[in-house]
Protein backbone atom coordinates (compact mmCIF):
# COMPACT_ATOMS: atom_id res chain seq x y z
CA UNK A 1 0.00 0.00 0.00
CA UNK A 2 1.26 3.51 -0.83
CA UNK A 3 1.73 5.99 2.14
CA UNK A 4 0.95 9.12 1.05
CA UNK A 5 0.21 12.61 2.97
CA UNK A 6 -2.30 15.11 1.99
CA UNK A 7 -1.42 18.88 2.30
CA UNK A 8 2.58 19.20 1.24
CA UNK A 9 1.89 22.97 0.88
CA UNK A 10 1.20 23.30 4.94
CA UNK A 11 4.34 21.29 5.72
CA UNK A 12 6.20 22.99 9.18
CA UNK A 13 9.07 25.20 6.73
CA UNK A 14 11.94 23.19 8.99
CA UNK A 15 14.84 20.64 8.79
CA UNK A 16 13.61 17.79 11.25
CA UNK A 17 15.96 14.61 11.38
CA UNK A 18 14.03 11.85 13.09
CA UNK A 19 16.37 8.63 11.74
CA UNK A 20 19.45 8.24 10.16
CA UNK A 21 18.74 9.30 6.18
CA UNK A 22 18.02 7.04 4.47
CA UNK A 23 15.77 5.90 7.62
CA UNK A 24 14.30 1.89 8.27
CA UNK A 25 11.53 2.38 6.06
CA UNK A 26 12.82 4.05 3.12
CA UNK A 27 15.50 1.26 3.33
CA UNK A 28 12.78 -1.08 2.86
CA UNK A 29 11.73 0.32 -0.25
CA UNK A 30 14.72 0.67 -1.46
CA UNK A 31 15.12 -2.69 -1.46
CA UNK A 32 11.98 -2.96 -3.21
CA UNK A 33 13.16 -0.61 -5.94
CA UNK A 34 16.16 -2.69 -6.80
CA UNK A 35 14.02 -5.75 -6.97
CA UNK A 36 11.09 -4.27 -9.66
CA UNK A 37 12.84 -1.15 -11.22
CA UNK A 38 15.13 -1.02 -13.82
CA UNK A 39 19.01 -0.86 -12.39
CA UNK A 40 19.92 1.61 -15.22
CA UNK A 41 17.44 4.21 -13.17
CA UNK A 42 19.43 5.65 -10.81
CA UNK A 43 18.21 7.43 -7.68
CA UNK A 44 20.73 10.53 -5.78
CA UNK A 45 19.09 10.30 -2.47
CA UNK A 46 17.17 6.86 -1.83
CA UNK A 47 14.79 8.77 1.29
CA UNK A 48 11.30 8.29 -0.58
CA UNK A 49 8.64 11.04 0.03
CA UNK A 50 5.23 11.39 1.27
CA UNK A 51 4.97 15.25 0.90
CA UNK A 52 6.53 18.17 -0.03
CA UNK A 53 5.95 22.01 -0.24
CA UNK A 54 7.76 25.33 -0.27
CA UNK A 55 11.14 24.29 1.14
CA UNK A 56 10.93 21.08 2.38
CA UNK A 57 10.13 17.53 1.53
CA UNK A 58 9.24 14.87 3.93
CA UNK A 59 10.03 11.32 3.76
CA UNK A 60 8.66 8.30 4.71
CA UNK A 61 10.27 8.18 8.08
CA UNK A 62 9.28 11.61 9.15
CA UNK A 63 12.45 13.22 8.07
CA UNK A 64 12.03 17.19 6.37
CA UNK A 65 14.88 17.82 3.96
CA UNK A 66 15.65 20.85 2.64
CA UNK A 67 14.67 20.85 -0.62
CA UNK A 68 18.07 22.82 -3.29
CA UNK A 69 17.40 20.41 -5.81
CA UNK A 70 13.61 21.25 -6.91
CA UNK A 71 13.55 18.19 -9.01
CA UNK A 72 16.17 19.12 -10.74
CA UNK A 73 14.43 22.86 -11.38
CA UNK A 74 10.99 21.90 -12.39
CA UNK A 75 9.60 22.79 -8.25
CA UNK A 76 10.47 26.29 -9.01
CA UNK A 77 7.11 27.96 -8.44
CA UNK A 78 7.20 25.29 -4.89
CA UNK A 79 6.02 21.46 -4.80
CA UNK A 80 2.81 21.53 -4.82
CA UNK A 81 1.66 24.97 -5.36
CA UNK A 82 -1.70 26.49 -4.38
CA UNK A 83 -2.23 27.96 -7.94
CA UNK A 84 -1.04 24.37 -9.44
CA UNK A 85 -3.27 21.91 -7.90
CA UNK A 86 -5.79 24.38 -7.67
CA UNK A 87 -6.10 24.40 -11.52
CA UNK A 88 -5.26 21.02 -12.12
CA UNK A 89 -7.42 19.79 -10.04
CA UNK A 90 -10.57 21.54 -11.46
CA UNK A 91 -9.11 19.79 -14.85
CA UNK A 92 -9.00 16.53 -13.46
CA UNK A 93 -12.60 16.66 -12.88
CA UNK A 94 -13.86 17.62 -16.46
CA UNK A 95 -11.55 15.64 -18.41
CA UNK A 96 -8.13 14.08 -18.56
CA UNK A 97 -7.38 13.50 -22.35
CA UNK A 98 -8.74 14.05 -25.56
CA UNK A 99 -5.47 14.09 -27.80
CA UNK A 100 -5.52 17.63 -29.01
CA UNK A 101 -4.90 16.70 -32.67
CA UNK A 102 -7.96 15.18 -32.35
CA UNK A 103 -10.32 17.02 -30.24
CA UNK A 104 -8.59 20.37 -29.09
CA UNK A 105 -8.97 21.95 -25.89
CA UNK A 106 -8.56 26.17 -24.81
CA UNK A 107 -6.19 25.17 -22.47
CA UNK A 108 -3.22 23.95 -24.52
CA UNK A 109 -4.16 27.60 -27.08
CA UNK A 110 -3.54 29.54 -23.66
CA UNK A 111 -0.43 28.50 -22.81
CA UNK A 112 0.64 28.61 -26.52
CA UNK A 113 -0.39 32.39 -25.90
CA UNK A 114 1.03 33.00 -22.76
CA UNK A 115 4.60 31.44 -24.51
CA UNK A 116 4.50 33.54 -27.27
CA UNK A 117 4.26 36.64 -24.87
CA UNK A 118 6.87 35.60 -22.45
CA UNK A 119 9.86 34.35 -24.83
CA UNK A 120 12.38 37.01 -25.98
CA UNK A 121 11.73 38.31 -29.01
CA UNK A 122 9.40 41.01 -29.99
CA UNK A 123 8.26 39.13 -33.70
CA UNK A 124 5.29 36.99 -34.29
CA UNK A 125 5.62 33.72 -32.73
CA UNK A 126 4.18 30.26 -32.42
CA UNK A 127 4.81 27.39 -30.26
CA UNK A 128 4.09 23.50 -30.22
CA UNK A 129 3.01 21.68 -26.81
CA UNK A 130 5.34 18.08 -25.88
CA UNK A 131 6.43 16.42 -22.41
CA UNK A 132 10.09 16.29 -22.12
CA UNK A 133 12.91 18.34 -22.32
CA UNK A 134 14.28 16.31 -24.84
CA UNK A 135 10.86 16.08 -27.25
CA UNK A 136 11.55 19.56 -27.51
CA UNK A 137 14.90 19.79 -28.20
CA UNK A 138 14.24 16.93 -30.87
CA UNK A 139 11.26 18.67 -32.45
CA UNK A 140 12.97 21.99 -32.69
CA UNK A 141 15.85 20.47 -34.68
CA UNK A 142 13.21 18.65 -37.05
CA UNK A 143 11.98 22.14 -37.36
CA UNK A 144 15.27 23.86 -37.98
CA UNK A 145 15.75 21.23 -40.62
CA UNK A 146 12.04 21.96 -42.24
CA UNK A 147 12.71 25.66 -42.49
CA UNK A 148 15.86 25.49 -43.43
CA UNK A 149 16.31 22.39 -45.94
CA UNK A 150 20.20 21.88 -44.17
CA UNK A 151 20.95 19.09 -42.42
CA UNK A 152 23.61 19.51 -39.48
CA UNK A 153 23.14 20.80 -36.18
CA UNK A 154 26.21 22.94 -33.79
CA UNK A 155 25.51 21.85 -30.36
CA UNK A 156 28.31 22.08 -27.39
CA UNK A 157 31.55 21.30 -25.11
CA UNK A 158 29.34 20.26 -21.61
CA UNK A 159 25.70 20.94 -23.66
CA UNK A 160 23.07 18.84 -21.95
CA UNK A 161 20.02 18.09 -24.05
CA UNK A 162 17.96 14.76 -23.22
CA UNK A 163 18.03 10.85 -23.65
CA UNK A 164 17.15 9.85 -26.85
CA UNK A 165 18.80 8.96 -29.44
CA UNK A 166 18.95 12.11 -31.18
CA UNK A 167 19.47 14.17 -27.63
CA UNK A 168 22.03 11.74 -26.75
CA UNK A 169 24.19 12.83 -29.92
CA UNK A 170 23.77 16.26 -29.00
CA UNK A 171 24.67 15.87 -25.25
CA UNK A 172 28.49 16.23 -24.84
CA UNK A 173 29.35 13.61 -21.78
CA UNK A 174 29.33 9.99 -22.55
CA UNK A 175 29.05 8.19 -18.71
CA UNK A 176 26.73 8.06 -18.33
CA UNK A 177 24.19 9.23 -21.03
CA UNK A 178 25.78 7.41 -24.22
CA UNK A 179 28.59 5.13 -23.72
CA UNK A 180 27.29 1.85 -24.86
CA UNK A 181 23.42 3.18 -26.82
CA UNK A 182 25.13 3.56 -30.35
CA UNK A 183 24.91 4.20 -33.26
CA UNK A 184 23.92 8.22 -32.30
CA UNK A 185 22.20 10.48 -34.71
CA UNK A 186 24.22 12.21 -37.49
CA UNK A 187 25.42 15.43 -38.78
CA UNK A 188 26.04 16.57 -34.97
CA UNK A 189 28.79 18.58 -34.40
CA UNK A 190 30.46 19.72 -31.25
CA UNK A 191 31.67 23.12 -30.44
CA UNK A 192 33.67 25.06 -28.41
CA UNK A 193 32.08 26.51 -24.97
CA UNK A 194 32.85 29.43 -23.33
CA UNK A 195 34.00 28.30 -20.26
CA UNK A 196 35.42 31.52 -18.17
CA UNK A 197 36.69 29.39 -15.44
CA UNK A 198 38.93 26.78 -17.07
CA UNK A 199 38.97 29.24 -20.25
CA UNK A 200 40.88 31.72 -17.92
CA UNK A 201 43.20 28.96 -16.21
CA UNK A 202 44.48 27.42 -20.02
CA UNK A 203 45.13 30.37 -21.56
CA UNK A 204 46.21 32.10 -18.55
CA UNK A 205 44.99 35.66 -19.48
CA UNK A 206 40.72 36.57 -19.40
CA UNK A 207 39.11 35.13 -22.65
CA UNK A 208 36.67 37.55 -23.86
CA UNK A 209 32.90 36.42 -25.32
CA UNK A 210 33.84 37.27 -28.35
CA UNK A 211 36.94 35.74 -28.50
CA UNK A 212 35.22 32.31 -27.48
CA UNK A 213 32.81 33.22 -30.24
CA UNK A 214 35.35 33.19 -32.73
CA UNK A 215 36.67 29.83 -32.22
CA UNK A 216 32.83 28.56 -32.80
CA UNK A 217 32.54 30.17 -36.05
CA UNK A 218 36.02 29.00 -37.43
CA UNK A 219 35.43 25.54 -36.47
CA UNK A 220 31.76 25.47 -38.20
CA UNK A 221 33.59 27.73 -41.30
CA UNK A 222 36.52 25.27 -41.69
CA UNK A 223 34.97 22.00 -40.36
CA UNK A 224 31.23 21.59 -41.27
CA UNK A 225 30.54 24.78 -43.61
CA UNK A 226 27.78 27.63 -42.84
CA UNK A 227 25.71 26.79 -45.63
CA UNK A 228 25.30 23.26 -44.35
CA UNK A 229 24.18 24.17 -40.81
CA UNK A 230 20.31 23.90 -39.85
CA UNK A 231 21.06 25.06 -36.27
CA UNK A 232 23.18 26.34 -33.49
CA UNK A 233 22.16 24.73 -30.05
CA UNK A 234 22.57 25.78 -26.67
CA UNK A 235 22.20 26.57 -23.33
CA UNK A 236 22.30 30.26 -22.66
CA UNK A 237 23.77 28.60 -18.90
CA UNK A 238 24.94 25.28 -19.39
CA UNK A 239 22.59 22.89 -15.95
CA UNK A 240 23.98 19.69 -16.25
CA UNK A 241 27.40 20.46 -17.64
CA UNK A 242 28.48 22.23 -14.70
CA UNK A 243 26.03 25.64 -14.55
CA UNK A 244 28.65 27.57 -16.99
CA UNK A 245 27.97 31.07 -17.45
CA UNK A 246 29.25 32.18 -20.99
CA UNK A 247 31.31 35.08 -21.08
CA UNK A 248 29.53 38.33 -21.94
CA UNK A 249 29.20 38.54 -25.75
CA UNK A 250 29.30 35.06 -26.57
CA UNK A 251 25.73 34.50 -26.39
CA UNK A 252 25.38 37.86 -28.71
CA UNK A 253 27.81 37.07 -31.16
CA UNK A 254 26.75 33.68 -32.24
CA UNK A 255 23.35 34.76 -32.86
CA UNK A 256 24.54 37.94 -35.13
CA UNK A 257 26.66 35.05 -36.86
CA UNK A 258 23.42 32.63 -37.21
CA UNK A 259 21.31 35.31 -38.64
CA UNK A 260 24.51 36.49 -41.11
CA UNK A 261 24.08 32.93 -42.48
CA UNK A 262 20.23 31.52 -42.23
CA UNK A 263 21.39 29.61 -39.18
CA UNK A 264 18.52 29.06 -36.72
CA UNK A 265 19.68 29.97 -33.53
CA UNK A 266 18.06 27.42 -30.39
CA UNK A 267 18.08 28.58 -27.12
CA UNK A 268 17.92 25.42 -25.09
CA UNK A 269 16.21 26.78 -21.52
CA UNK A 270 14.84 23.79 -20.49
CA UNK A 271 17.04 24.24 -16.91
CA UNK A 272 17.27 28.15 -16.73
CA UNK A 273 13.96 29.16 -18.07
CA UNK A 274 10.98 30.34 -16.19
CA UNK A 275 12.32 32.80 -13.32
CA UNK A 276 15.24 30.46 -12.36
CA UNK A 277 18.06 32.90 -12.90
CA UNK A 278 16.09 36.43 -11.98
CA UNK A 279 14.72 37.04 -15.43
CA UNK A 280 11.54 35.27 -16.78
CA UNK A 281 14.38 33.42 -19.08
CA UNK A 282 17.96 33.16 -19.42
CA UNK A 283 18.18 34.80 -22.65
CA UNK A 284 17.03 38.27 -21.08
CA UNK A 285 20.52 38.48 -19.38
CA UNK A 286 22.39 39.46 -22.82
CA UNK A 287 19.24 40.57 -24.71
CA UNK A 288 19.50 37.92 -27.29
CA UNK A 289 16.39 36.77 -29.29
CA UNK A 290 16.42 33.20 -30.59
CA UNK A 291 14.92 32.30 -33.30
CA UNK A 292 13.38 29.20 -31.51
CA UNK A 293 13.42 28.47 -27.34
CA UNK A 294 12.95 25.24 -25.78
CA UNK A 295 11.28 25.11 -22.60
CA UNK A 296 10.21 22.27 -19.44
CA UNK A 297 11.16 21.59 -16.04
CA UNK A 298 10.02 25.01 -14.38
CA UNK A 299 6.88 25.37 -17.09
CA UNK A 300 3.98 23.64 -15.23
CA UNK A 301 5.12 22.60 -11.22
CA UNK A 302 5.82 19.23 -11.12
CA UNK A 303 3.38 17.97 -14.31
CA UNK A 304 5.34 16.58 -17.57
CA UNK A 305 4.81 19.65 -20.06
CA UNK A 306 7.51 21.00 -22.84
CA UNK A 307 7.52 23.44 -25.37
CA UNK A 308 8.84 24.88 -28.56
CA UNK A 309 8.16 28.62 -29.38
CA UNK A 310 9.89 30.87 -32.00
CA UNK A 311 9.45 32.76 -35.19
CA UNK A 312 6.24 32.14 -36.94
CA UNK A 313 7.94 31.49 -40.32
CA UNK A 314 10.09 29.13 -38.55
CA UNK A 315 7.75 27.21 -36.52
CA UNK A 316 4.83 27.17 -39.72
CA UNK A 317 7.64 25.97 -41.97
CA UNK A 318 6.41 21.81 -40.71
CA UNK A 319 2.87 20.76 -42.45
CA UNK A 320 0.03 19.62 -40.55
CA UNK A 321 0.74 16.51 -38.55
CA UNK A 322 4.61 16.98 -38.79
CA UNK A 323 4.58 18.19 -35.20
CA UNK A 324 2.46 16.79 -32.30
CA UNK A 325 1.86 13.22 -29.94
CA UNK A 326 -0.57 11.46 -28.82
CA UNK A 327 0.09 13.30 -24.84
CA UNK A 328 1.55 16.19 -26.23
CA UNK A 329 -0.01 19.61 -24.10
CA UNK A 330 -1.67 17.34 -22.10
CA UNK A 331 -4.90 18.97 -20.35
CA UNK A 332 -4.09 18.80 -16.92
CA UNK A 333 -0.41 19.61 -17.28
CA UNK A 334 -1.63 22.46 -19.08
CA UNK A 335 -4.04 23.56 -16.49
CA UNK A 336 -0.83 23.11 -14.11
CA UNK A 337 1.40 25.19 -16.73
CA UNK A 338 -1.24 28.06 -16.47
CA UNK A 339 -1.22 28.13 -12.54
CA UNK A 340 2.28 28.08 -12.96
CA UNK A 341 2.57 30.68 -15.60
CA UNK A 342 0.38 33.33 -12.94
CA UNK A 343 2.39 32.05 -9.78
CA UNK A 344 6.17 33.69 -11.85
CA UNK A 345 4.05 36.97 -13.29
CA UNK A 346 1.84 37.73 -9.67
CA UNK A 347 4.05 35.98 -6.62
CA UNK A 348 7.42 38.02 -6.84
CA UNK A 349 9.35 34.52 -7.74
CA UNK A 350 11.34 36.19 -10.63
CA UNK A 351 12.56 38.65 -7.92
CA UNK A 352 12.73 36.42 -5.41
CA UNK A 353 15.08 33.94 -7.64
CA UNK A 354 17.61 36.96 -7.58
CA UNK A 355 17.44 37.25 -3.83
CA UNK A 356 17.93 34.03 -3.50
CA UNK A 357 20.76 34.13 -5.82
CA UNK A 358 22.04 36.92 -3.47
CA UNK A 359 21.87 34.56 -0.40
CA UNK A 360 23.62 31.79 -1.80
CA UNK A 361 26.68 33.72 -3.49
CA UNK A 362 27.03 35.53 -0.13
CA UNK A 363 27.22 32.14 2.19
CA UNK A 364 29.43 30.50 -0.42
CA UNK A 365 31.97 33.56 -0.79
CA UNK A 366 32.25 33.18 2.90
CA UNK A 367 32.49 29.41 2.67
CA UNK A 368 35.81 30.19 -0.10
CA UNK A 369 37.60 32.05 2.30
CA UNK A 370 38.21 29.39 4.28
CA UNK A 371 38.07 26.46 1.55
CA UNK A 372 40.41 27.25 -1.44
CA UNK A 373 38.93 24.49 -2.90
CA UNK A 374 36.13 25.93 -3.99
CA UNK A 375 37.94 27.26 -7.02
CA UNK A 376 34.54 29.02 -8.55
CA UNK A 377 31.02 30.23 -7.71
CA UNK A 378 29.12 31.16 -10.80
CA UNK A 379 25.68 31.09 -12.07
CA UNK A 380 22.37 33.91 -11.75
CA UNK A 381 19.57 33.71 -9.68
CA UNK A 382 18.63 31.22 -7.97
CA UNK A 383 20.73 28.96 -10.24
CA UNK A 384 24.14 28.57 -8.84
CA UNK A 385 26.78 26.07 -8.50
CA UNK A 386 30.65 26.33 -7.33
CA UNK A 387 33.01 24.04 -8.94
CA UNK A 388 35.73 22.10 -6.42
CA UNK A 389 39.02 21.82 -7.47
CA UNK A 390 42.37 21.21 -6.02
CA UNK A 391 43.46 24.18 -4.17
CA UNK A 392 47.21 24.28 -5.54
CA UNK A 393 46.78 22.26 -9.42
CA UNK A 394 43.07 23.48 -9.80
CA UNK A 395 42.23 19.92 -11.15
CA UNK A 396 38.80 18.12 -10.36
CA UNK A 397 37.88 17.49 -7.22
CA UNK A 398 35.16 15.37 -7.57
CA UNK A 399 35.30 13.09 -4.56
CA UNK A 400 34.97 16.24 -2.41
CA UNK A 401 31.84 17.43 -4.33
CA UNK A 402 30.51 13.48 -3.35
CA UNK A 403 32.11 13.51 0.19
CA UNK A 404 29.91 17.52 0.51
CA UNK A 405 27.23 15.94 -0.95
CA UNK A 406 26.72 12.94 1.21
CA UNK A 407 27.33 14.49 4.67
CA UNK A 408 24.21 16.95 3.82
CA UNK A 409 22.14 14.50 2.41
CA UNK A 410 22.50 12.99 6.26
CA UNK A 411 21.83 15.83 7.66
CA UNK A 412 18.33 16.68 6.08
CA UNK A 413 20.19 19.21 3.17
CA UNK A 414 19.59 17.80 -0.73
CA UNK A 415 22.57 19.14 -3.36
CA UNK A 416 23.03 17.16 -6.04
CA UNK A 417 26.40 17.12 -7.88
CA UNK A 418 26.85 17.50 -11.50
CA UNK A 419 29.27 19.01 -14.10
CA UNK A 420 31.39 17.06 -17.16
CA UNK A 421 33.93 16.58 -14.21
CA UNK A 422 31.51 15.50 -11.76
CA UNK A 423 33.01 18.09 -9.15
CA UNK A 424 30.00 20.84 -9.24
CA UNK A 425 27.73 21.14 -6.31
CA UNK A 426 24.74 22.73 -8.18
CA UNK A 427 21.96 24.67 -6.26
CA UNK A 428 18.19 24.80 -7.23
CA UNK A 429 16.29 25.52 -4.30
CA UNK A 430 12.37 26.12 -5.13
CA UNK A 431 11.52 30.24 -5.34
CA UNK A 432 8.96 29.41 -2.56
CA UNK A 433 11.78 29.00 0.48
CA UNK A 434 12.43 31.35 3.48
CA UNK A 435 15.53 33.03 4.36
CA UNK A 436 15.53 30.82 7.33
CA UNK A 437 15.57 27.79 5.76
CA UNK A 438 18.08 28.63 3.32
CA UNK A 439 20.21 29.73 5.85
CA UNK A 440 19.73 26.83 7.94
CA UNK A 441 20.85 24.88 4.61
CA UNK A 442 23.93 26.64 4.12
CA UNK A 443 25.02 26.63 7.93
CA UNK A 444 24.85 22.52 7.08
CA UNK A 445 26.71 23.01 4.25
CA UNK A 446 29.64 25.01 5.88
CA UNK A 447 29.87 22.12 8.26
CA UNK A 448 30.26 19.53 5.40
CA UNK A 449 33.22 21.25 4.12
CA UNK A 450 34.41 21.87 7.40
CA UNK A 451 34.57 17.74 7.90
CA UNK A 452 35.43 16.89 4.50
CA UNK A 453 38.77 19.38 5.16
CA UNK A 454 39.46 17.03 8.15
Amino acid sequence: MTTLEKGGAGLPQERKLVTEIPGPKSQELESRRKASVAGGVGVSLPAYIVAAGGGILKDIDGNQIIDLGSGIAVTTVGNSNERVVERATEQLGAFTHTCFMVNPYEGYVEVAEALNRLTPGSFEKRSALFNSGAEAVENAIKIARAHTKRNAVVAFDHAYHGRTNLTMALTAKAHPYKAGFGPLAGEVYRAPMSYPYRDNLTYGTKVSGEDAAKRVMTMIDKQIGAENVAAILIEPIQGEGGFIVPAEGFLPALVEYANKNGIVFISDEVQAGFGRTGKMFASEWEGIEPDLVTTAKGIAGGLPLSAVTGRAEIMDAVGAGGLGGTYGGNPTAVAAALGAIEAYENDGLVERASAIGETIVDRMTKIQSAHPEIGDIRGRGAMQAVELVDAETSEPKPELAKAVADYAAKNGVLVLVTGTFGNVLRFLPPLSISDELLADAFDVLEAAFDEAAK
